[in-house]
């Protein structure tokens, strides 16, 4: 079973990886975006992970929530809305238990993608974050390795597709052949995820 611990360790190894991946996300975002992805996320997880120390919730949705939040309010351009979104609609569909099983927690993460969906209004082969988050979900009940190699494989996927939504969209076919910077950090949140299981 999955406890609020989990999900901050969940959390902390995101924000580790955004630290890590900061310059690469903000390299792929040059091309097609406005160059502040790494830096925009890296804000708002060092945000994200202060206020979990301060704040200490106790249910798996509170730290999701909480989370989603602080990302919502500390991130600019559109990954904020979008990450906060996602984080969330997750948490609140996990509602109040103490501890949570994988099968509640994919079921709550498709709830989560699925407001993204709604809030960019992205489909998959858009080139978004939806390309990587939708294998994943999709690949969670056969673990969260699984999720992980599906999200990066959607990631890479998008580097040939033209892009149909967001900054990118703007550029039409000079789009095609630059992988798409939100998939790539959704990918890193889906791999956090199974290095928070120690998979």
């Amino acid at each position: 079973m999955l406890d609020a611990e989990f999900f901050r360790r969940w959390m902390t190894a995101t924000a580790a990886s955004v630290d890590r991946e900061a310059e690469r996300l903000t390299a792929l975002d040059s091309p097609i975006g406005d160059a502040d992805h790494g830096s925009n996320l890296q804000r708002g997880f060092k945000s994200v992970i202060a206020a979990l120390e301060k704040e200490a919730p106790q249910t798996p949705g509170a730290v999701l929530t909480l989370s989603g939040r602080q990302l919502i309010s500390t991130v600019g351009g559109a990954s904020g809305p979008l990450y906060g979104t996602l984080l969330r609609r997750t948490g609140k569909a996990l509602g109040d238990a103490a501890e949570v099983d994988e099968g509640q927690l994919a079921e709550a993460l498709r709830a989560g993608v699925d407001a993204v969906m709604a809030l960019g209004g992205a489909a998959p082969g858009d080139k978004t974050m939806i390309d990587a988050l939708v294998p994943a979900v999709d690949a969670l009940d056969d673990g969260f390795p699984a999720a992980r190699s599906a999200a990066e494989q959607g990631a890479l996927a998008t580097t040939p597709l033209q892009a149909r939504k967001g900054r990118a969209s703007y550029l039409g076919e000079r789009s095609v052949g630059h992988q798409d910077p939100g998939a790539t950090s959704s990918a890193l949140l889906i791999a956090a995820l199974a290095e928070a299981a120690g998979e």
